[in-house]
């Protein structure tokens, strides 16, 4: 069958320089049935030194799922364990020992209110939320959770999580948009500390991210509300009025008649003051920059006729200073009808756009970057949609990793794509087996027809030949902290 490539922007695909894999390492699996939009994290849970890969699932919303966590066996791809759930889990995994067996545990959420501890060594479940928790509120979506210090006394840190989001909502109807909560909960049990309305009675649908202050005894909190057909407000908030129930308090950053905040922030700091500042999108398009201490606005970059769902990629982009840079995936068009995706990279000490293009098929997925030549400016590594068309007009999707080379000014093709396409999972590079090589891991949906999919997903291990050159600061979703803190510095906190 003779396909025909729609144009993917003026520099797709520049080079086709393929790496070599190791194929006693890499691997690829593949489950039928389920879907994904959780981003996979890694983990030494079988105490073997290599790491394994934990992700998320599930089915279409309000179906229960036995597969909804899954942990494969980072050398092989083999299954440790699965455990179900009675809704889609879609979440990152957080990775905490709260057993003490040495083994990191694992903290999912996701559809109809679902938050769950599991036993990483073991797969079995430690605790479930209990909905009957917190009468008062309307429980909807949990989404990525932040570690916090431990709040309850009981010696073990917490999590702190937004909730809301009512899926069975149409877009602009706005009756039965319930307000959305920021809740702290205990890391131990599962018990519910404290939670806390959005101040502006909007819902909510932005993971937060939590900046330790004052030496963990505090922590600066952004969040966010609306949606993608409704109005809302960027916030900046403390812990401490968190656990006292109360944002009445919380700065208003920046405000959308229109369109809310969705993507998670970054703490980093742009102003070279040894503080972290705040830098996040806005769903009608546009890339914020705020000073952490004053919450001045430092710029602002609209990208017309775009909207942002996904995070944000940092990294030393520009080479001119040593101030980061952003890379962000906007979506063209206009909620529900997004078809496309452009990309923006902006210089962090000027707000200015210094990189365009326009790759793939919409998803929401986050860039991840690294240095991989050593030069001292970063690449991004980028999942991406290829859609093509047959003599017949049936459009195929295939899913592909590529390379943003900025100082090249070129998209590379390094690995072979695969049939089917990724709508939401970031990838996650690093080092899993300590080789000094840099490995991949990324997820992707089967289905070549379409990206909202439930039938089948595949998950890629690449063992590369890329030597990791120097430390890799944002290599997963929120960072490979998994926090949304890039660290330029030695921390000035207050």
């Amino acid at each position: 069958m003779r396909l025909w490539m729609i144009t993917l922007g003026m520099s797709f695909i520049v080079g086709l320089a393929f790496s070599q894999t190791d194929p006693t390492k890499s691997w690829t699996i593949t489950y039928e049935g389920v879907g994904i939009y959780s981003s996979p994290r890694i983990a030494d849970l079988t105490g073997d030194g290599i790491g394994d890969v934990i992700f998320g699932a599930g089915r279409v919303e309000f179906h229960a799922c036995d597969s909804a966590v899954v942990a494969l066996d980072g050398a092989t791809g083999r299954l440790l364990w699965n455990v179900r759930s009675i809704d889609h889990l879609f979440t990152s995994p957080m990775l905490m020992d709260i057993t003490g067996d040495q083994i990191p545990d694992v903290f999912m959420a996701g559809r109809s209110a679902q938050l769950t501890a599991i036993n990483g060594k073991t797969g079995e479940v430690i605790w479930n939320f209990d909905r009957s928790q917190g009468k008062d509120i309307k429980w909807f979506n949990f989404y990525n959770p932040q570690f916090v210090n431990d709040q309850d006394g009981d010696g073990t840190r917490d999590l702190l999580i937004s909730n809301g989001g009512n899926v069975m909502i149409l877009p602009k109807v706005s009756k039965g948009r319930y307000p959305g909560n920021l809740i702290v909960v205990s890391g131990k049990t599962g018990k519910l500390l404290a939670s806390a309305q959005m101040p502006d009675g909007k819902e909510t649908y932005m993971s937060v991210a939590a900046l330790p202050i004052d030496n963990g005894k505090d922590y600066k909190v952004i969040f966010g509300s609306g949606g993608e057909t409704f109005g809302g407000h960027l916030y900046a908030t403390t812990l401490s009025q968190i656990m006292q129930g109360d944002l009445s308090k919380a700065k208003v950053l920046d405000a959308s008649a229109n369109k809310g905040y969705i993507g998670p922030p970054v703490w980093i700091d742009i102003n070279n003051d040894g503080h972290e500042d705040i830098v996040a999108n806005a769903v009608e398009g546009k890339l914020l920059a705020f000073d952490g201490i004053t919450y001045k606005k430092l710029w602002s970059v609209r990208m017309p006729n775009t909207e942002a769902y996904s995070s944000i990629a940092p990294g030393y982009f520009t080479g001119n200073d040593r101030v980061p840079d952003f890379f962000v995936t906007y979506a063209v068009g206009e909620w529900p009808d997004l078809g496309w995706s452009q990309q923006f990279m902006v210089n962090g000490a000027t707000g200015k756009i210094v990189y365009t293009d326009s790759l793939g098929s919409y998803q929401t997925s986050t860039p991840v970057v690294i240095d991989l030549n050593g030069d001292g400016i970063d690449e991004a590594i980028m999942n991406l949609n290829v859609l093509a068309y047959d003599q017949f007009d049936n459009q195929t999707f295939q899913n592909m990793l590529v390379i943003i080379d900025f100082k090249a000014n070129d998209v590379l093709q390094r690995w072979e794509g695969y049939p089917g396409s990724n709508l939401t999972s970031t990838p996650w590079i690093g080092d899993m087996d300590n080789d000094g090589l840099l490995d991949i891991v990324y997820c992707q949906g089967t289905n070549i027809k379409k990206t909202y999919s439930f039938d089948g997903i595949r998950i890629n291990r690449l063992a590369t030949d890329i030597p990791i050159r120097s430390e890799i600061k944002w290599g997963s979703y929120m960072g490979s902290n998994y926090d949304g803190i890039f660290r330029t510095t030695k921390p000035n906190r207050k």
